[in-house]
């Protein structure tokens, strides 16, 4: 699988309380079970007025196809090309 940072644009998103982040959680996993784990997720990054989500998925037009079903906007999809870590500087 591919690993894809999304950006989604949810104006007011950073002031959620956990209940709320719980919910949305679960919408986000809902969408996932319909996807038939054809697209996983890592984790999220909650900011003021953004999220920065880390998806697994073969190919973008699924990530776009968990946020028609989720709801959640994907404003910008951009697939990683590789990863580093202070530990890269040791190899």
């Amino acid at each position: 699988m591919k690993r894809f940072v999304i950006e989604r644009d949810i104006p007011g998103v950073g002031t959620l309380d956990a209940e709320q982040l719980k919910g949305a959680a679960a919408t986000s996993n809902a969408a996932l079970a319909k996807l038939g784990g054809k697209v996983q997720w890592v984790e999220s990054m909650v900011v003021d007025d953004k999220t920065f989500c880390i998806y697994l998925a073969d190919n973008e037009a699924l990530v776009h196809e968990h946020a028609r079903l989720s709801g959640f906007p994907a404003s910008k999809v951009t697939e990683v090309r590789a990863t580093i870590d202070p530990m890269t500087a040791m190899s």
